[in-house]
């Protein structure tokens, strides 16, 4: 894989400047659209801002490598094109001159990846497809290596686990589709040391054994599954608001509220039949008591009793 990432500087070059043809600004700098063949006779056609590449353009170098989007102060920013020298191809997104976001690269010998990037390196998920036998990796990458929870998928069957720089290791699985899995691990096992020289350490060689276990239906899960599924509902869950009631609580509620009715419409019953009884008869003298200085006009209650039987 080829960078050629960084064009050189149009304004900062020395004496000789190239050719431009294009908009100027008050300033005499270079602005709007314009064309421009620079001193080292890599040409750039877009859009200038102040007197750097700003918008859409693209950019040749001499070795034939070429440049087609976007651009933010002279350097690689938002979406674009970016083929390499030997033919290999980036397609996604740039920020500051590097390959970061989503996009997909289209290698040389075939293979491609499509995924997140972080300063020019696969990072984050992605999946990387080998063209010569077909097989797919899907899962999580961390500087340009596979790691963390991922799929190896091939022609009959696939292997599910966790990868650490780049190789399979611990627990997982290969998944047939015949119908049965095998469960197992990946042991590290360190081989002989590689002799880099004199001034360097002899490096560990650390290849990863499988330790095969149960074989069971399709169906089962792994633990790294179950406790991946797990967090997930965790995050899923939501703790019931407190302005909501449940169920239960609104249904006590309700009967409460019928249970206090009811008890309500007993005693205005019970105070209609009080009332009944001790009002007179017809033709009952309704001013008794009257010789003794009561002089009760009516026998109708007092305002106070009419608001207690209303209510």
């Amino acid at each position: 894989m080829s960078d050629f990432g960084s064009e050189e500087g149009e304004e900062d070059q020395g004496p000789y400047l190239g050719e431009y043809e294009g908009g100027r600004n008050e300033n005499e700098e270079r602005h709007g659209h314009g064309k421009a063949t620079l001193p080292n006779t890599d040409t750039y056609e877009g859009m200038y801002d102040c007197g750097k590449r700003h918008g859409q353009g693209v950019y040749r170098f001499k070795n034939g490598a070429r440049y087609i989007g976007e651009y933010l102060k002279n350097r690689k920013h938002g979406q674009g094109t970016f083929i390499y020298p030997d033919g290999s191809k980036y397609e996604g997104s740039w920020v500051d001159d590097q390959r970061c976001g989503f996009g997909k690269y289209s290698y040389v010998n075939g293979d491609t990846y499509e995924g997140e990037w972080k300063d020019h390196q696969r990072h984050g998920q992605g999946t990387y497809t080998y063209a010569a036998t077909g097989t797919k990796y899907v899962g999580r990458w961390q500087i340009g290596k596979r790691e963390g929870h991922g799929e190896l998928i091939h022609a009959n069957h696939k292997y599910v686990g966790v990868f650490k720089d780049d190789k399979p290791m611990g627990k997982g699985k290969y998944v047939f589709d015949i119908g049965c899995e095998q469960h197992g691990e990946y042991i590290p096992i360190e081989q002989e040391k590689e002799d880099k020289g004199d001034d360097e350490e002899p490096s560990a060689n650390i290849v990863p054994k499988w330790k095969a276990g149960q074989v069971t239906a399709i169906h089962l899960k792994t633990e790294e599954d179950m406790e991946e599924e797990e967090e997930v509902a965790k995050e899923q869950t939501e703790e019931p608001s407190s302005t909501e009631q449940p169920a239960e609580s609104q249904e006590e509620t309700t009967e409460e509220k019928k249970e206090k009715t009811e008890e309500g419409e007993t005693e205005e019953k019970k105070e209609e039949e009080t009332k009944q009884e001790t009002a007179p008869e017809a033709g009952e003298d309704t001013t008794t008591g009257a010789e003794e200085g009561g002089n009760q006009e009516t026998a109708d209650p007092a305002p106070e009793d009419q608001e207690q039987s209303a209510e």
